[in-house]
């Protein structure tokens, strides 16, 4: 008789992204890039891998296996790259102890190293605590390395967005740190849906409402291999494992606005138009990242041919192009001038695109990053003051 079909289908999730990084890893050639092979990680161009780390979690190392050597006491194997190192992040909740779950089991099959690695936000009492259990749970999986690491979380951006940042921020050092292929995300359909509904609320184009894309990240860092489950598969993959689970009281709390959306919101969307609204938001993120890729495309043609000889934007063409590739191409500008991307809002864009449409001898436009935008000899002048 077959795993329970929750087990199943986490599992075959994870085996497919696998399977991907590995025909990345090896086409690539391993460590160091084509055509490297098993030679010693510095010499790779990379760190080497550290062992398991406890210490920022308050808890012990994790005790030798006799009957399996180490991983770094092992032989490599002769002429061909190293097995590449795969890590979950694990929060401890459902969705992430379900992906360390598939991952464990799945990376013995596969020429496959699997890790794990948590992150401490130090928001709740008891979070280091918490940590220490999420990392030996994860060492129980059989999973090497496996590490805690403890984060300051800011104030820009909002408590939700700060704690984003700090987080990935980690997550990106850990995969350094370690030499990782890629790092896997718990993401499920349903936080695809309230992705979505966040990024309708925001007004911000079509890129808000593509979600959160299978694969992102530096080269493709990060994988999302749930995305196409829903978070009660996950959960019950967990129950029926006897995998034991924590629930973070953030997610059920009122303050933060995923929360809301999640206990409140897509309850009642769900209330009014019937079930199914979590299926087809997520079928709408994948439309519109298709456009919007699409669109991205044809801007960065586009871009090529709207400069003169010295590189600087040409308003007549400009006015010719759609507006939606038009706006992407002024947006890919002012970032290049300086203007950080996470501050630059549609409402900025339309001003500067007024200039090329609308041109009533208006003056500058101040843009985040200290970045103007003036239209100067029918020349769109995008430059930091």
């Amino acid at each position: 008789m077959g795993p329970h079909p929750a087990v199943a289908a986490i599992r075959l999730a994870v085996r497919r992204v696998l399977h991907d990084v590995l025909t990345e890893f090896h086409r690539d050639g391993g460590p160091g890039g084509p055509g490297g092979l098993d030679r010693p990680a510095e010499e790779a161009g990379r760190p080497a891998p550290a062992a398991s780390r406890y210490a920022e979690a308050g808890t012990a190392g994790r005790p030798a296996r006799p009957d399996r050597p180490a991983l770094s006491d092992r032989p490599p194997l002769p002429d061909r790259p190293a097995a590449p190192l795969v890590l979950v992040a694990c929060s401890g909740g459902a969705d992430s102890m379900a992906l360390a779950s598939a991952l464990a089991f799945e990376a013995r099959k596969l020429d496959v190293r699997a890790g794990g690695i948590t992150v401490d936000h130090n928001l709740q009492p008891g979070s280091g605590l918490r940590a220490a259990e999420v990392v030996t749970r994860l060492a129980a999986m059989d999973l090497d390395p496996v590490e805690a690491v403890a984060v300051h979380v800011g104030r820009e951006g909002g408590p939700e967005a700060a704690a984003r940042d700090a987080r990935y921020a980690a997550l990106d050092a850990a995969a350094e740190r370690h030499g990782a292929a890629a790092v896997l995300l718990g993401h499920t359909r349903d936080d695809q849906a309230e992705t979505v509904l966040l990024g309708l609320a925001r007004g911000s184009g079509i890129r808000s409402l593509s979600g959160m894309a299978a694969a992102s990240g530096p080269a493709g860092r990060y994988r999302r291999p749930f995305l196409q489950l829903d978070r009660q598969t996950a959960r019950k993959a967990c129950l029926v494992q006897s995998i034991p689970v924590w629930d973070d009281p953030h997610n059920i709390d009122p303050a933060y606005t995923r929360s809301r959306l999640r206990h409140e919101g897509l309850p009642a969307l769900e209330k009014a138009l019937g079930k199914g609204v979590v299926e087809a938001l997520a079928r709408t993120a994948q439309l519109s990242r298709d456009d919007a890729d699409a669109l991205d495309t044809w801007a960065a043609e586009a871009e090529l041919a709207v400069r003169d000889e010295t590189g600087r934007l040409e308003c007549a063409k400009l006015y010719v192009l759609p507006p939606a590739v038009r706006r992407r191409v002024l947006r890919r500008a002012v970032i290049e001038a300086g203007a950080p991307a996470g501050s630059l809002f549609a409402r900025h864009l339309e001003e500067v695109d007024r200039l090329i449409t609308g041109w009533r001898g208006q003056r500058a436009i101040n843009l985040p990053g200290r970045v103007e935008a003036r239209r100067q000899g029918g020349r769109l002048v995008i430059r930091q003051s």
